[in-house]
């Protein structure tokens, strides 16, 4: 039976070393905690879930905003890699997709703070676009 509407994206799972190591570096104390993140960025550069965790420690908007960028694109490019074409569902619920969308989330967050708002209305309407049902701010 062929499904209607718009095709759904699924990200592959993150390497286990790579969650491994990103949750140790998050149970760090809060002085070591983006040090230790940062590294495991620099250790796994296409981590969507490491982006998003170092845009969430970002010491300011501006370093916030870059790394949930770099997430962004690099997310980009992990879906076009696995069969998206610009358009279609990238669901929260799977689980796989979550990296992607904070770093989508947290950029729009950051575009508004830092007075972007235009960029920040188009990714909500991308966000929307992507997830109908939603995607949670605090996710």
């Amino acid at each position: 039976m062929h499904s209607s509407g718009p095709p759904r994206t699924v990200l592959p799972a993150e390497a286990d070393s790579t969650n491994d190591a990103l949750r140790q570096a998050l149970a760090a104390t809060p002085d070591d905690r983006r040090t230790r993140v940062a590294a495991v960025v620099v250790a796994n550069p296409r981590s969507l879930n490491a982006w998003a965790a170092l845009g969430s420690l970002g010491r300011d908007e501006i370093e916030r905003y870059a790394a949930f960028r770099v997430g962004y694109h690099r997310g980009l490019d992990a879906l076009r890699a696995n069969g998206w074409r610009g358009s279609g569902y990238v669901r929260w619920a799977d689980e796989t997709n979550r990296g992607f969308l904070r770093c989508l989330r947290g950029l729009q967050q950051m575009a508004a703070a830092i007075g972007e708002l235009d960029e920040a209305e188009r990714i909500a309407v991308f966000i929307q676009q992507l997830d109908p049902s939603g995607v949670p701010s605090d996710g």
